[in-house]
């Protein structure tokens, strides 16, 4: 099972396989501090927030998935159904496929078909040329490129690249080239704050810091070898909540997202109050859509947002950027992470 079409399939397998594993994405180890008073009404609270020049009306949104197979472009209609009717953004998977094998551009364009006036993020690897970014952009006129860092998986993939000595100048080129703002995605491997400062001195100013505890592509990759020998590698990475704590002496230089293992409105607060100004999620709506269809996704996705509200109450917030000032506590593991790292507490 070696084409294109099967890996994207693949893919799509092993993630909703992982739904149900055991994982952590670290924010179990960050606690608000509960204050009695919050002095605020559920109907002062604004869920809006902005990627750069990018205005959402929710802070959440459906982070990259699929694309480039028949079972792909049906889940990309119904995510972007779901995305339409709930007003939320949309992020695809990598389009690198429908570049190179035009009969795959359908599984992609069927998203922007489906939600004409909708919030979209195209998809590639940092390593494509700006030719083909612009080409990505152009496809679904998207609203904004995701670069996708996925160092660990091309490694393990065995069909995977080998050569990533060139990554950091083309983000520089591409950033410098587009019309459309660039995210840099991580893919579930967490950054850290050195990565950020290479990023950020190339002029990036939007950065998904995908950490580990959600979808883990070592482990999809490694499921597709023949020995199977990667799994000392599982752990590898930077967990969501860690990968955040890394962001915080760079706050002022760009805007970050949260992602990795995302699953309720409490993940999300907790990724708020640690410097991001928006969350994506990939496994939950996945899960969603395969096991309980378009109808349910659209309805939990209503829930998030009023439950959200509530807790954002509960704290006293009433909009996501003050949700960065309100009192954290840290457990141990993380206390111990940003005092080996340098990195401040509060």
């Amino acid at each position: 099972m070696n084409t294109s079409w099967n890996r994207k399939d693949q893919h799509i397998h092993y993630a909703e396989m992982q739904y149900s594993s055991p994982k952590t994405n670290g924010l179990d180890g960050v606690r608000f501090v509960h204050q009695s008073l919050s002095e605020m009404s559920v109907n002062d609270v604004s869920l809006k927030t902005t990627l750069g020049d990018i205005e959402l009306d929710t802070p959440f949104f459906i982070n990259a998935m699929t694309g480039g197979s028949q079972k792909a472009t049906i889940i990309n209609k119904n995510l972007a159904e779901v995305a339409r009717d709930t007003n939320l953004a949309m992020a695809l998977g990598s389009i690198s496929i429908a570049l190179k094998e035009p009969q795959y551009k359908e599984s992609f364009e069927i998203v922007r078909k489906t939600n004409p006036n909708g919030i979209l993020f195209a998809n590639l690897g940092a390593h494509h040329s700006i030719d083909n970014a612009k080409r990505a952009v152009e496809m679904i006129e998207a609203n904004a490129l995701q670069l996708h860092l996925n160092t660990p998986q091309e490694l393990v993939m065995p069909e995977g690249d080998r050569n990533f000595s060139d990554w950091l100048t083309n983000i520089e080129a591409i950033v410098n080239s587009l019309s459309v703002p660039v995210i840099i995605k991580e893919v579930g491997f967490g950054v850290s704050k050195e990565t950020i400062k290479q990023l950020t001195d190339v002029g990036v100013t939007i950065i998904d810091v995908a950490g580990k505890g959600g979808t883990n592509f070592i482990e999809i990759e490694n499921e597709r070898r023949d020995l199977k020998e990667y799994t000392y590698l599982y752990d590898w990475g930077q967990t969501t909540a860690e990968s955040l704590l890394e962001t915080r002496i760079y706050q002022d230089k760009a805007t970050f997202i949260a992602s990795g293992g995302i699953k309720t409105p409490l993940d999300m607060l907790k990724s708020f109050g640690l410097g991001a100004s928006a969350v994506g999620l990939s496994g939950e709506f996945l899960h969603l859509i395969l096991t309980k269809g378009t109808h349910e996704t659209i309805s939990q996705i209503n829930r998030f947002k009023q439950e959200l509200t509530h807790l954002m109450t509960l704290v006293g917030a009433k909009n996501i950027q003050s949700l960065k000032d309100k009192s954290i506590v840290l457990d141990n593991q993380l206390l111990n992470w940003c005092h080996q790292r340098h990195l401040p507490i509060n």
